[in-house]
């Protein structure tokens, strides 16, 4: 397949309702869509990325000018015909972690395109010793008033969901009172995770301990940087508890997984997609999390839509051996969508494999064009 025109996409992508963590009051999702179009324009392969500054260093603007300039090296294929040269040309970028949305989107829509044209699904693409026919997918709990937390809270008995990860801030009054809402509403039966995104410092953690035990939650989520004061005392006092300690804004590369291992702090890491780089690197992450004594869930960003959605359902699929699973919450959260098709999980969070080669997701266009915040930077190979 010849790739005659790349299109690149700024998108805002308005929630039904505020959904905030405590990086960041959640509103809508700014995100950028790639759409790789063949020479007769019958085929067309489409990536996403959504990139977090305080992680990756990005943003939608540096995301565009990165995918704009990936077209100029050498190694991106044109002429697409294979799944290795998609490989060799996400190999020929550097191990850091500064283009990781842009990569993931562009690798994204090469494996799109070339599995429509090779009529494959996506996970005919990898190794398949972890895969599985199905997902269960978590649910996740906002910051938010007393109000918000108890309606998140019944939604996610309403579905049968019993895997939850509640957000949590700086307030230990707020946090105690969301943890004590969702142990009333979901019941005993129900594994509790918390996510405080890195905002706690040492004395807010310790203070934390009590009702970290007294509700039962099972994984703490990178309650603070692991060079703050006080971080190995808590990962530590979480250990003898049984209590697990997972990395996830701390691993954003291979690098970081490696330190996190040898580091022994952290029982888990969250593997994220987008964070990652895509496809190629996040199953290296979680090929060398296998190998060593950790376990690993599988993460997903704030505000996907369902190109991502789908990406990220592939990688569920090929990682039975997951903890977790995060993302599908398309029509839960999304007033718009750039599919159209509904990628989002049912009772109990299960979900299977999309229909379809590629993705296996149909774009809306009329959409991608409403969402955009500027024009589509357009480039034609000629």
């Amino acid at each position: 397949m010849r790739i005659k025109k790349v299109n690149i996409y700024q998108l805002a992508m308005p929630f039904k309702g505020e959904f905030s963590i405590s990086i960041r009051k959640g509103v809508q999702s700014r995100i950028v869509v790639v759409e790789l179009i063949g020479e007769d324009q019958s085929v067309r392969g489409y990536g996403e990325g959504i990139p977090i500054k305080s992680v990756t260093g990005e943003t939608p603007e540096t995301v565009v000018n990165d995918i704009s300039q990936f077209l100029d090296k050498p190694s991106f294929p044109w002429e697409l015909e294979n799944v290795s040269q998609i490989w060799d040309f996400v190999d020929g970028f550097s191990d850091e972690k500064d283009h990781n949305a842009a990569i993931c989107a562009m690798e994204m829509a090469l494996l799109d395109m070339l599995g429509k044209v090779k009529q494959q699904p996506l996970v005919q693409f990898f190794q398949q010793s972890f895969l599985t026919d199905s997902v269960h997918y978590g649910a996740p709990v906002p910051l938010g008033n007393a109000q918000q937390v108890t309606m998140f809270c019944r939604w996610i008995k309403a579905l049968a969901i019993t895997r939850i990860r509640v957000k949590m801030g700086t307030s230990y009054d707020r946090n105690h009172h969301t943890l004590d809402t969702a142990a009333s509403e979901l019941g005993i039966d129900c594994e509790m995770r918390i996510d405080p995104n890195g905002v706690w410092d040492r004395d807010l953690a310790f203070k934390h301990l009590p009702i970290i035990q007294k509700y039962a939650v099972n994984i703490v989520e990178e309650p603070m940087e692991r060079d703050v004061p006080g971080f190995r005392e808590f990962a530590e006092a979480l250990r003898v508890k049984d209590i697990a300690l997972m990395a996830c804004e701390s691993a954003p590369t291979l690098k970081d997984v490696r330190k996190i291992i040898e580091e022994k702090f952290y029982q888990m890491i969250n593997i994220k997609l987008c964070r990652s780089g895509g496809f190629r690197r996040a199953l290296r992450m979680i090929d060398t999390v296998r190998k060593s004594p950790l376990s690993f869930q599988i993460g997903c960003t704030l505000g996907e839509s369902g190109i991502l959605s789908a990406a990220g359902r592939t990688l569920c699929l090929l990682s039975k051996d997951a903890v977790n699973c995060d993302g599908s919450y398309d029509r839960f959260l999304l007033k718009k969508n750039t599919t159209m098709e509904d990628v989002s999980f049912g009772q109990k969070g299960k979900a299977g494999p999309l229909k379809g080669f590629g993705l296996g997701v149909h774009i809306n266009r009329l959409n991608l064009q409403d969402l955009a915040t500027s024009p589509n930077l357009t480039v034609d190979r000629h």
